[in-house]
């Protein structure tokens, strides 16, 4: 299993990062993990878009999801003709969310495009993969992930605040890409999103065995952030950037 960094901006892109999207490769079979704006461009340095056999979305935030509006309009207006329908796992309301946002009635050519099939806590096989969501403290719908083949797993927290959930669901995991969007300081808004530290405790707490903090917005400083989750996993620590792999071989040249 191979998981190729898309985007790791938080809650908006950056010049240099797209905001959250996540490829993963198993035997032939691409999964991408959230689709969230400025991504769907990147997205085809790695993976043609004709390739991908399924999304998953954690939640129905722009950050995550609003670059499956223009997924839809290359599946739709192919020169070629409309591509294959491919299955969209996400929250209940995906698909009218998606069809508002485009201006479509929630019955058309979305629906058409992609089969969408609402998540619920537990696991399920995508393709090869074997899949395990669990609710995440986010005030909206929001799914974090476990995601395992061939011996390995994968834990992505999505946007949370404080969870045990989110330590059950990584118990183990050879990797944790957890949110890591504040940094330590007074009147933090509640049940929102994690602080480096934060996210530290909980990649401690799960025994998992590396921790690459994602979600990372623009105005934090990237120093602080290392410096401050270091003081809470004394494991392989690390930031998310575009183009990096994680459980897999770095890209020739990089």
């Amino acid at each position: 299993m191979q998981i190729t960094i898309v985007g790791c901006a938080g809650s908006f892109p950056r010049p240099e990062s797209a905001a959250s999207c996540y490829l993963i490769e198993a035997s032939g079979f691409r999964l991408v993990l959230d689709l969230g704006n400025g991504a769907l461009g990147p997205l085809q340095r790695y993976a043609g878009l004709d390739d991908i056999d399924a999304v998953c979305l954690s939640h129905l935030h722009a950050d995550h999801c609003l670059d499956m509006c223009g997924f839809a309009v290359a599946k739709i207006h192919h020169p070629l003709g409309r591509r294959r329908r491919i299955p969209v796992y996400g929250p209940a309301a995906s698909a009218r969310r998606l069809a508002s946002a485009m201006s479509l009635d929630p019955g058309s050519e979305m629906t058409d495009t992609f089969a969408f099939v609402d998540l619920t806590p537990g696991t399920t096989e995508i393709g090869p993969l074997r899949v395990t969501t669990a609710l995440m403290n986010h005030p909206v719908q929001t799914f974090g992930f476990r995601i395992e083949h061939d011996g390995q797993a994968l834990a992505y927290s999505a946007d949370t605040g404080p969870a045990p959930e989110l330590v059950r669901l990584a118990r183990g995991a050879d990797a944790l890409l957890c949110e890591a969007s504040f940094l330590d300081g007074p009147d933090l808004p509640p049940d929102l999103h994690l602080t480096a530290r934060q996210a530290a405790q909980h990649a401690t707490r799960a025994g998992v065995g590396e921790l690459v903090l994602t979600h990372l917005v623009g105005w934090n400083d990237s120093a602080a952030t290392i410096e401050q989750a270091g003081t809470a996993f004394d494991g392989p620590l690390s930031l998310a950037a575009p183009g990096r792999r994680v459980l897999g071989p770095e890209p020739v040249g990089a």
